[in-house]
């Protein structure tokens, strides 16, 4: 979308006003990677008409320069019939002229997989209205969007993609709009086994268990009275700040080391507990003072 060198799905200047648009096929993924970029502290905006994309980068970027965001993502789909697709490239054509870096990123989905997905959530697709199939609608919105997957910097492929790898994927290729090295920590059950994507795992099974109280069993993590329960016991500190002191020892190790994204595993017997505490602890105690900090909860998605 512009006419430097980089290369694309990369963020080269964390200093630059940033808009990546999201769209593509309904049922193919859009809002998990939206959420991964407002896990990386873009300002997001979901479905959004086209024709207001510049008035949207003008207020989000006005005002002091040092507290303006500079990154945006936005999703534009076919939920909203106001979006001119054919016109859209115009549109951010003329940001790109205004000095804007425009990312496309488009998410596609083999149809297969989509009537897939449909039938197991019962959702309804948004262009399937009464006397138009599935099939069909699928089939009109790839026709729609048509224009933005001709110009788009990125297309990604989720039909055998799982939650978190597309999170992840999505993280990756955009985290370099951070300062600095991009940190997933993720909770995960031992039972179901070790996530095949983690740098560094960690073992909390050896703490108390909020399972054995009754009523604790049907929360998780995020909870107050889980969260109340592990701050009371001392064991629970005690490892927290040894796995927050080992981390602050090596992270800068990978950072010295060109390394652009890192991810922390924690897991217990079930993952819902005590995994989900330390990894919602670990990212509130270094979002405090790094950017690029995501989480993600396996067996809570």
């Amino acid at each position: 979308m512009s006419d430097d060198t980089r290369p694309p799905g990369t963020l080269a200047d964390p200093h630059e006003i940033h808009l990546i648009v999201l769209t593509g096929m309904s049922g193919g993924g859009k809002t998990v990677a939206l959420r991964a970029l407002e896990d990386l502290e873009f300002y997001c905006v979901d479905n959004l008409p086209s024709v207001l994309l510049p008035q949207l980068v003008n207020a989000a970027t006005s005002g002091d320069r040092r507290g303006r965001p500079r990154r945006i993502a936005v999703g534009v789909d076919v939920r909203n019939r106001g979006t001119d697709f054919a016109h859209m490239p115009t549109v951010l054509s003329e940001l790109a002229g205004a000095g804007v870096q425009v990312h496309l990123i488009f998410l596609d989905c083999r149809d297969d997989v989509l009537i897939k997905r449909y039938s197991e959530t019962r959702r309804r697709h948004p262009l399937a209205t009464r006397g138009v199939s599935l099939a069909d609608a699928i089939v009109e919105e790839r026709r729609l969007l048509r224009p933005l997957i001709a110009i788009a910097e990125k297309v990604i492929d989720s039909s055998e993609l799982n939650v978190h790898q597309l999170r992840r994927l999505v993280a990756t290729g955009y985290a370099q709009a951070t300062e600095g090295l991009t940190l997933m920590f993720q909770s995960f059950a031992f039972r179901r086994g070790l996530p095949l994507d983690a740098d560094f795992v960690f073992d909390a099974r050896c703490l108390p268990n909020p399972h054995w109280e009754p009523r604790l069993r049907p929360l998780s993590g995020k909870d107050a009275p889980v969260r109340e329960f592990l701050d009371a016991a001392p064991l629970v500190g005690e490892y927290f700040a040894d796995t927050a002191r080992w981390l602050d020892a090596w992270l800068p190790r990978f950072e010295q080391d060109d390394r652009s994204y890192v991810t922390i595993s924690i897991g217990c017997t079930g993952g819902r507990h005590r995994s989900v505490y330390l990894v919602e602890k670990l990212a509130a105690h270094y979002r405090s003072h790094r950017e690029g900090v995501l989480t993600f909860h396996r067996e809570l998605e």
